[in-house]
C-alpha cells in the first residue's frame, strides 16, 4: 500500500513538474528544488554512465548511450531534489571524470576510480547508476537491474526491478541480479544499483527510450522505489 501511494505521489508531481517547465520553461524544477532545504540523512549519488571519451553503446539510430543516460540522471536528479533529497551528480555534462591516463584504456580505469571515490567519501550514500543495454539480437527490451554486494543493495534492485515491470515492462520475466564484473559495484561499501533502462538494439524500445514522456515515467519509478527503500 505504502509504495502504491508513493508511485501515486510521484506521478501527480511529475504533472505538476510538467506544467512549470510549460510555463515557466526547462530549467523550472531545478530552480525550485534549490530553494528547498535538505531534509534527509541520506544522499543519492546519480551516475550517469559513460560520458566523454568512452561513448558506451550506440543505439539502433545512431545515438550514444551515454546522451541517453545523462538525460536520464538528470531528470532524476530534479525529480529526487524536488522531493527533498539531497542528490550528487558524477556528471552533468558529456565528459569523463578521470584524473589521469595517457590512453584510453588508462583514462577509463581512472574514471571508474574517481566514480568509486565519490561514492566512497559521501557520507550517507545510495548509488544510482543509469545505463542502457545492447543486444545483437533486436527483439530483447526490457529494464534490468543489477546490484552491488553492499548492505541493502540487494533489496533495493528487486523492489526496482519488480516495480519497473508493473509500470513500464508488463510481462518481462527479467529479474534482479548482482552485477558481477562490474567495476563500480564491486568497489564501492555503500548501497547501489546499476540500472539497464532498456536496450538501445530494439527499435521500439529505443524509440521510447529518446521520449521526454518515458524518460519521466521511468525516473517516477525510480524516484518512488528509493524514496520507499530509505523511508
Amino acid at each position: 500500500m505504502k509504495r502504491k501511494l508513493a508511485l501515486k505521489v510521484a506521478y501527480m508531481l511529475t504533472i505538476l513538474t510538467t506544467l512549470t517547465l510549460t510555463a515557466l520553461g526547462s530549467r523550472a524544477v531545478t530552480v525550485i528544488s534549490q530553494s528547498l532545504p535538505p531534509v534527509r540523512e541520506h544522499c543519492f549519488i546519480i551516475d550517469a554512465g559513460h560520458g566523454g571519451v568512452d561513448g558506451g553503446a550506440t543505439s539502433c539510430t545512431g545515438k550514444l548511450e551515454s546522451a541517453f543516460n545523462l538525460e536520464i540522471s538528470l531528470r532524476l536528479r530534479d525529480l529526487l531534489a524536488f522531493l527533498g533529497y539531497d542528490t550528487r551528480m558524477i556528471r552533468t555534462e558529456d565528459i569523463s571524470v578521470y584524473t589521469e591516463g595517457d590512453t584510453i584504456a588508462a583514462k577509463k580505469m581512472s574514471d571508474l576510480k574517481e566514480r568509486v571515490r565519490i561514492c566512497e567519501k559521501t557520507d550517507g550514500a545510495i548509488l544510482l547508476s543509469i545505463h542502457q543495454n545492447i543486444f545483437p539480437d533486436s527483439r530483447y527490451s526490457g529494464a534490468q537491474v543489477f546490484h552491488a554486494s553492499s548492505q541493502g543493495s540487494e533489496e533495493l534492485a528487486k523492489s526496482l526491478q519488480n516495480n519497473l515491470i508493473a509500470v513500464l515492462n508488463s510481462g518481462s520475466k527479467r529479474s534482479a541480479k548482482r552485477a558481477e564484473g562490474v567495476y563500480l559495484m564491486e568497489h564501492i561499501s555503500c548501497p547501489g544499483v546499476l540500472i539497464e533502462c532498456g536496450f538501445l538494439s530494439n527499435p521500439e524500445e529505443e524509440a521510447k527510450l529518446r521520449s521526454p514522456e518515458y524518460q519521466k515515467q521511468l525516473c517516477c519509478v525510480i524516484a518512488a522505489t528509493v524514496a520507499s527503500f530509505i523511508e
